[in-house]
């Protein structure tokens, strides 16, 4: 087989019944703790979750969830090596980040970079799940095409900020989902960072990175805006320190992210009615 044969290969797997890549056109637009909190929602409501962070370049899933320096558990399955996933918050969570020095860059081309991901996905042990959340590198290159290609069954989400200059990278994103040769369904868009809101005045909101975007892209790409997250001094301060939605007692964050959940759920499902 060739290796572009291979490469474009389907992994399969089995008990997963719904895989969500979330994706961004650009870095600093908060994918991965939208990724991150997105999950630990999923879980928290009783779903059986699983997170991957497919950021090969700069994981940061162990920072936000404070498993810096941890690894994952390897049993042998038919005499292979399978990687059992960590867990925080009822999240299964498996990263490159696990698996290498933190200080060290990852110098691999695009092929070595695809195989390495294909490797974390078929051999962890997710067992059955009802979501499988992945955290996107950032843009549109070869490693996120090739992923897409190889989870046909993936749904696709992009995370933008408000000002109307992330549009046009956030469309990048969703018209490579969109992409005749993918064809990978829209789930919608989620606007992060939509308004500052002050720790210490919890009733004031501030559009400090502009706004209209979140509404912009959704029309552009006629899918629906499924969020807009606010940024929340305390939260933020929090995550940055390993702790996540559920040990923050800020409601507004948890019911943002309890509303973009069920947003999620409602789309799977008309997905899912689209494809019978």
């Amino acid at each position: 087989m060739s290796q572009q044969n291979k490469a474009l290969e389907q992994v399969e797997l089995p008990g997963v019944e719904n895989i969500i890549l979330v994706a961004s056109g650009k870095g600093g637009v908060g994918k991965s703790t939208v990724a991150s909190n997105l999950a630990i929602t999923y879980a928290s409501q009783g779903y059986q979750t699983a997170l991957l962070d497919a950021d090969l370049y700069g994981p940061s899933i162990p920072i936000l969830f404070g498993l810096e320096n941890q690894q994952p558990g390897v049993k042998k399955v038919d005499e292979q090596d399978i990687m059992v996933p960590l867990e925080s918050y009822g999240v299964r969570i498996m990263s490159i980040g696990f698996l290498m020095n933190s200080q060290d860059p990852v110098i691999w081309r695009g092929p070595m970079a695809s195989n390495a991901l294909t490797q974390l996905l078929t051999t962890t042990e997710w067992g059955r799940l009802d979501y499988l959340i992945v955290d996107m590198p950032p843009g549109t290159g070869d490693i996120i095409i090739t992923l897409a290609q190889k989870l046909r069954q993936a749904m696709g989400l992009v995370v933008i900020t408000p000002q109307k200059l992330a549009v046009s990278d956030g469309l990048k994103a969703a018209n490579m989902f969109l992409n005749k040769k993918l064809s990978i369904p829209l789930l919608g868009v989620v606007e992060n960072m939509s308004y500052f809101v002050p720790k210490k005045h919890p009733d004031e909101k501030y559009d400090v990175f502009g706004s209209g975007g979140g509404n912009e892209l959704a029309a552009k790409t006629q899918s629906p805006l499924l969020a807009q997250i606010p940024l929340v001094q305390d939260v933020s301060e929090s995550m940055d320190q390993g702790k996540n939605l559920l040990e923050s007692d800020n409601g507004m964050m948890k019911e943002a992210f309890s509303s973009l959940a069920e947003a999620i759920t409602r789309q799977t499902k008309i997905v899912a009615s689209q494809k019978e």
